[in-house]
């Protein structure tokens, strides 16, 4: 049985790094999974993620709940797609497929065959490799797969759905669907492969050796325009030289993080593009640090902090709800899409076209309401706000180009 004793550290956070292993964990995976299928609308097909390598002792639960999964609900309503690696060796001028057999090999020893490979390659993978890796790993050529590197990451389904992978899923699931209709992801990305303007985008941030750490946010940026991403460490930013290390950015992206690593360099970052027009956006803790810079520095609050920082701020203007206890992190935190109404006539009602919107949390530290009246008076309105709990979501500089 599960060891309550973990269960409970795990909440307290003091195991966030460790990997807990516990037994019939899997039956929770497997709960989950179909739990989507239990909504208003459920959807025809769920599709499951497991990320990681076959072997790595972190998947393996998960690998033995999809296992599982086939047996309870049926092999026509249960496919498995295996991604691997087909490298190309420039000494032997040749794509080798052993690592593709290999893998299939450790997964079949868990119990899964894959129904469909999709085999990651630099180069064309011939039709006669083709038939030699469905040979070696038990399956018909047409359910072997190639995945070429593209040319953006949305030109993935095209190519795939050039390669009819769209319809040996449906095949195998005896599913009848009307043909793809890709016209809008198509033109999607002919616009993104298309655009001819640049812009140089400052992200500054806590992370920013490990670029992929801000990943989700960069990929957004290049929706519409082709951003040259300037990485700026957030713990080199001061006063005096921040002007110096955004005088080439055309806009300031501050994302979200945790931790006090940095936090008054993005704050100088914050402050510069405030008090000189630079395009702003601030994401989760950047959005944080905003509030924090205008009240020490508008409001004249020079110890306002978040009492994530700092539990004796004498001015929290970012801190904890009331009714959130720090005993059981695993509690606290906001996850997941909430709704947001977004005041008319804002920049933010502008940009989404509509007053409700739903977006994506992560955090567990808040606006005070408590300050809300003061920031307006000096000039930062509440653009959004979650109706259900009154929380502040966005906040905005009407006088500014963009904050």
């Amino acid at each position: 049985m599960p060891n309550p004793q973990n269960r409970n550290d795990r909440r307290k956070g003091e195991e966030r790094s460790e990997t807990l292993i516990i037994p019939h964990i899997t039956n929770e995976i497997k709960d989950r999974i179909l739990s989507v299928s239990h909504t208003e609308n459920p959807p025809d097909i769920v599709i499951t993620e497991i990320g990681g390598t076959v072997g790595d002792i972190e998947s393996q639960p998960f690998l033995e709940a999809i296992r599982q999964m086939r047996a309870e609900v049926g092999r026509d309503n249960c496919l498995y797609i295996h991604v691997t690696l087909v490298p190309y060796l420039n000494a032997a001028n040749e794509l080798k497929t052993k690592p593709t057999q290999h893998s299939v090999k450790e997964l079949s020893g868990l119990g899964i065959a894959p129904d469909i490979l999709v085999c990651r390659a630099e180069r064309p993978i011939p039709e006669e490799m083709r038939a030699k890796i469905g040979m070696f790993c038990n399956m018909p050529k047409d359910c072997v797969f190639e995945n070429q590197n593209a040319r953006s990451l949305y030109e993935v389904p095209l190519l795939l759905h050039a390669e009819h992978m769209d319809d040996k899923v449906l095949e195998l699931l005896r599913i009848d669907a009307p043909e793809a209709n890709l016209t809008e992801w198509k033109a999607m990305v002919e616009r993104q492969l298309g655009c001819k303007e640049s812009v140089n985008i400052a992200l500054v941030g806590k992370y920013v050796e490990l670029p992929d750490a801000y990943l989700s946010v960069v990929e957004a940026l290049e929706h519409g325009v082709k951003a040259h991403i300037l990485w700026i460490a957030a713990e080199k930013v001061t006063d005096d030289n921040a002007a110096e290390l955004l005088k080439d950015a055309d806009g300031l992206v501050v994302p979200g993080g945790f931790g006090s690593r940095g936090l008054e360099g993005k704050m100088s970052a914050i402050r510069y593009a405030r008090e000189n027009g630079l395009p702003f956006l601030g994401l989760c803790l950047g959005m944080q640090m905003a509030v924090i810079e205008f009240a020490r520095h508008e409001l004249g609050l020079p110890m306002a902090n978040t009492t994530e920082m700092d539990p004796d701020t004498p001015d929290p203007v970012i801190g904890l709800m009331e009714d959130q206890n720090l005993e059981n992190l695993g509690h606290t935190m906001r996850l997941g899409k909430y709704r947001c109404e977004l005041t008319p006539g804002t920049l933010s009602a502008k940009a989404y076209g509509e007053t409700e919107i739903w977006e994506r949390h992560r955090h567990r530290y808040e606006f005070n309401n408590a300050y809300r009246e003061r920031f307006e008076k000096a000039g930062m309105i509440v653009a959004g706000r979650n109706p259900e709990r009154d929380l502040v979501e966005i906040v905005e500089l009407p006088n500014h180009p963009f904050f």
